[in-house]
């Protein structure tokens, strides 16, 4: 009962966690309105990240920032580094014109090339969600509260299992609610404006992550 408990409360706390909006929402939300498929891909990605961190956490990320300060601030300046690269990239495609991904009539050769589109994508989507060394700290912090302190092999099994249901699901629900007609439609009236305010965001978020490892700070 107490390891049901615990897994409950992780996958609460979790949960909320994963619905806040932040960089991985936002490269969640843009990628969806131009493609669906892509849109799925990057919310697996994002359910990848979660699983890494959902295995790190388990194995003492919380013991080893506290054990080596500098690696929390490398990653974090790294991480910081990441973000402020995307919205830079996000910005200066602003003005690009995109062509929306259709579901039939594609040709021979779309297929596979679609499928690698989707690949970079899910590719995108791990590196936006792992970019973020607080969200390690959250995870740590959210285990070191709900679990016990001789974690049982089968609570060790569940908790990724469920960490990755979650964000994963969580981020299709995103994908398939901003990939339908009209939020599509009305991305691509404004992709410019959308893309600058995504890019500008992900970018701010970015520096003030370097910022703070350049201060020391967490």
């Amino acid at each position: 009962m107490n390891n049901t408990l615990s897994l409950l409360g992780i996958a609460g706390a979790m949960a909320v966690g994963a619905m806040s909006p932040g960089p991985s929402f936002v490269m969640v939300a843009r990628t969806a309105m131009v493609s669906r498929p892509e849109g799925l891909a990057a919310a697996l990605g994002m359910g990848a990240g979660g699983l890494l961190f959902a295995i790190a956490a388990l194995a003492g990320l919380q013991a080893a920032f506290l054990a080596v300060p500098g690696l929390y601030l490398a990653i974090k300046g790294f991480g910081g580094a990441y973000l402020v690269y995307l919205g830079v990239r996000i910005w200066r495609g602003a003005r690009q014109p995109l062509s929306v991904a259709q579901e039939s009539g594609n040709s021979p050769g779309q297929p596979a090339r679609s499928g690698v589109r989707r690949g970079r994508t899910f590719l995108y989507g791990l590196a936006t969600q792992v970019s973020n060394p607080k969200t390690a700290v959250v995870y740590a912090s959210i285990f070191a509260a709900f679990l016990p302190h001789d974690v049982p092999l089968a609570l060790a099994l569940a908790v990724p299992a469920v960490i990755f249901c979650i964000e994963t699901g969580w981020y299709t629900v995103v994908a398939l609610a901003l990939s339908s007609a009209a939020p599509r439609s009305a991305y691509l009236r404004h992709k410019a404006w959308i893309d600058r305010m995504a890019g500008g965001v992900m970018g701010l978020l970015g520096l003030r992550l370097v910022w703070s490892a350049v201060r020391g700070g967490t």
